[in-house]
Parts: C-alpha cells; sequence; structure tokens
C-alpha cells in the first residue's frame, strides 16, 4: 500500500497545490489557494484532540511538519479527514469527486476479505480513474507526460495482485518495516553492522524458541502486561466481554438521570415503572468511570465522571447498537424489534445491584451494567460520501439514552467543521485491515 500513501496521495496533494514538477493547471482548475490547503492541513492536526490515542498517533499538519508524516499517517488522513476537510474546497466538484473514487477503492482494498465481485469492480474502478487522471491532470499534452509517472499505471495491477496474493494486508511492508526498527538498536558498530544483526537475529530467534517450548513467554516479557488485572477493577460473571475501571462513585444522581434509569429497568424487567420505583434502591447504583471492553477493545471513558486534561484525548464518543421497535408510534402494531447503530457521548457508567424481588421477576441477586449516552442528532450526509460511510451532526440529545452497557462497540473520533458548529464522525470499525504494532 506504499503506492497509495507514499506515491499517489502526495503526487495528488503536490498537484492540488502546484508544486508538482513546475507544472501549472494547464485547462484546468484543480489548485488549492495556499490559505486553503494551509487550513485543511491545521484542521486536521486541530482534530487530533478529539480522535481517541486508540486511533494512533496524532495527525501532524501535512502543511508544516510534511516530515512527520508516515505512511500511517497519510493512510489515515487520506481515509478519514481528507474526505472530510477537502469537501467543497475545490472550484469544481469534480476534483472532489475525483478523490474520494479513490478512497472508497482504497477502502475495498483494505478489507479482510474480498469477493471476486470486488475485485472486479476494483480492476474497472482502477482503470475508469486512471482515465479520469489522465483527463483532469495530463489533459492529453505531450508536454504535461510528467503529470503520469508509473505509479498511476501502477494502480491497473492492484485487482491482479489481489487475485494473485491475496488481499493487501498479506502482502504489505508494514511488517518489514516494523522488523527493521527493531533491528536498528542492535547495530553497535559501524565496521560489521552484519553481525550485529545477524547475532540480533539468532539470539531472538533462540529466545522465541525456547519461550514456546517451556512455556514462559510471559516470563520473558519486561514490560507490565496492558491485559492484565488493574488495581480496582469490577468484573461481573454476567458481562464476560468487558470490565469497568476506575474511578468509582455513590453520589447522588440527578432525579431525571434516575428516572432514566428506572425507565431502562423496567423496560428489561417487563414491568410498570412504579414497581421499579418501589423496589430499586438509589442506594444500590454505583458510578464507574471506564469500561474496557475485552479481547483487544477500546477503553472508553465517561464524560460524567473522567475530568478531562487540557492535552489529553476524547475517548468518551462511541458507538453503539441496539433493537428499535420498528412500529414505536403505532400503538396497536406488535413489537417488532430491528439493530441500529447510533453514536453518541458516554455520559455515565452505572452499576445496578438488584436482590431476589419477585416483584421484578428477579428469582436471584443481579447485576447490571448500564450505559448512560447523550446520543448524536444525525445530519444527513452529503451525496458524495455515502459510499464512505462518514456521518456529521451538529448537536446532541438533551435526554439520556440508558442501554446495557453490551451495546456499547468501539470509541469513534472526531472531526470539527466551521469551527465545531458541525462534527464528522470517524468510525474506523468494519471489515477494514489496518497495522498495529504490538512487541512479542
Amino acid at each position: 500500500m506504499h503506492l497509495i500513501w507514499e506515491n499517489v496521495i502526495k503526487n495528488l496533494i503536490l498537484l492540488w497545490t502546484g508544486e508538482f514538477k513546475g507544472l501549472d493547471v494547464g485547462l484546468e482548475d484543480y489548485e488549492l489557494g495556499e490559505s486553503v490547503w494551509n487550513a485543511v492541513c491545521q484542521a486536521g492536526a486541530n482534530s487530533g484532540s478529539f480522535i481517541p490515542s486508540a486511533y494512533g498517533a496524532r495527525p501532524p499538519n501535512p502543511a508544516t511538519e510534511r516530515s512527520m508524516c508516515t505512511a500511517d499517517s497519510w493512510s489515515f488522513w487520506t481515509q478519514y479527514l481528507g474526505p472530510v476537510l477537502l469537501h467543497r474546497k475545490f472550484s469544481k466538484p469534480k476534483y472532489y469527486k475525483h478523490f474520494v473514487k479513490l478512497v472508497h477503492m482504497v477502502r475495498v482494498c483494505l478489507q479482510f476479505e474480498l469477493s471476486t465481485t470486488d475485485i472486479s469492480d476494483l480492476r474497472t474502478g482502477f482503470a475508469t480513474w486512471v482515465e479520469e487522471f489522465e483527463v483532469i491532470y495530463y489533459q492529453n499534452n505531450p508536454k504535461r507526460l510528467s503529470a503520469c509517472p508509473i505509479t498511476i499505471h501502477a494502480l491497473l495491477h492492484i485487482a491482479d495482485s489481489i487475485e494473485e496474493a491475496g488481499p493487501v494486508w498479506t502482502s504489505w511492508a508494514f511488517p518489514m518495516e516494523r522488523f527493521c526498527g527493531r533491528m536498528q538498536p542492535a547495530i553497535t558498530s559501524r565496521r560489521h553492522p552484519d553481525a550485529c544483526m545477524a547475532r540480533y537475529i539468532v539470539e531472538h530467534a533462540q529466545l522465541t524458541q525456547a519461550a514456546l517450548v517451556h512455556g514462559f513467554t510471559q516470563e520473558l516479557t519486561l514490560q507490565p502486561s496492558r491485559l492484565g488485572a488493574i488495581a480496582g477493577h469490577f468484573k461481573h460473571e454476567s458481562y464476560p466481554s468487558c470490565i469497568l475501571l476506575p474511578p468509582r462513585r455513590t453520589t447522588q444522581l440527578k432525579s431525571a438521570t434516575l428516572s432514566r434509569i428506572f425507565k431502562a429497568l423496567a423496560t428489561r424487567f417487563d414491568v410498570s415503572l412504579a414497581v421499579v420505583r418501589q423496589h430499586v434502591k438509589e442506594a444500590s447504583i454505583e458510578q464507574w468511570g471506564k469500561v474496557r471492553r475485552l479481547d483487544g477493545g477500546d477503553t472508553m471513558l465517561a464524560a460524567g465522571l473522567v475530568s478531562r486534561q487540557h492535552d489529553s484525548r476524547d475517548a468518551t464518543f462511541v458507538r453503539y447498537e441496539t433493537l428499535v421497535d420498528k412500529f414505536s408510534r403505532q400503538r396497536h402494531m406488535p413489537p417488532t424489534y430491528e439493530k441500529q447503530t447510533f453514536y453518541g457521548r458516554l455520559q455515565h457508567i452505572f452499576v445496578v445491584h438488584t436482590p431476589c424481588t419477585p416483584a421484578l421477576k428477579v428469582d436471584s441477586p443481579t447485576t447490571i451494567f448500564l450505559a448512560a449516552l447523550s446520543t448524536c442528532k444525525l445530519d444527513s450526509t452529503p451525496s458524495s460520501l455515502n459510499a464512505l460511510d462518514i456521518h456529521f451532526y451538529s448537536s446532541l440529545s438533551d435526554a439520556l439514552d440508558v442501554v446495557d452497557i453490551v451495546c456499547l462497540q468501539c470509541l469513534v473520533g472526531r472531526v470539527p467543521i466551521d469551527g465545531g458548529r458541525q462534527w464528522a464522525i470517524i468510525d474506523r470499525s468494519g471489515s477494514l485491515a489496518r497495522a498495529v504494532f504490538e512487541d512479542s
């Protein structure tokens, strides 16, 4: 994928900023003004505070920190920041649509699995994209031949490469670059670098094999495990997929919040709200600051309990799924539930301890984890971005949506638009493959 991140994307940006091999725009008008491009880059860098650290390093500013832009950061910028920040920035929509087409095809390439239909669509799509590239940037003018480097032609072979070698994640260069980064500190002699590297490889292989044979992989890890128990955490057998992390509070709740909790419990137990109010006491409700999905999931923070530092990155916005009655507005229709996806800010995490209570249809002590969220009121998505599954919102709902904590799926990032009057939601979950670096 370095063909895309380190070549095609960089060349497109050079064309948009008028810095590509001395070429002007010719018969087109695709260049961005210097002030426009600087504003786009600065907005991307500023969005780092609203993108969780689980997504990677803070996005650098491509205009002033280009040397800090790695293939991974170009990948993130291309897939998430570029389509949002470049919207309506070009003089003609066709330049933006041409870029979005490339992003969509790149996302297809990054899927963990591809069907024969996907590969066929990629073959046709890249051919069409290259033809449009030639019309916009080459303009059938031999004097502009430098606008068509071999990396543009290489796009035509991506579908064939996937057919021969499998999805791009099976052969991309990220693991090799990671290995080279680990090798670099092992070179302690300028005169004999080969001997240093050979010794490191042999010793590392010996340790790895010894750990596998004798079963002491964990003992050889010098860093503390990030998957181990955390002081003060709370885990319950009813929720094997997550753990709760401190801080923990038992302070008095606002009446509106308490009412929302009771309504959620009434729905869960299938009893009246009055019965819940009678048998569930406020003293049995705890608040927790964080929830972590196990098996590599995200750590999500409750905004109502965890204070945010000036240099921290927001980890309170999440994607969650819940069942919604399609006929909720039609009282005479039997309920028919369907799963829907929502985005919102995690405000509170509650733990409700309920003793054996026949009136609640609870025949044994029960512990329930609840999440209270302010749901994002989604705006309409521009038609050009429908294929990228990017959503926008301008405000949050006033009433809290209280759901079971298993409904929480993952963290999402946000990109402010127009000074925060609107926000774009970045959701990296799904079928896309991405490089994840873990120490062995």
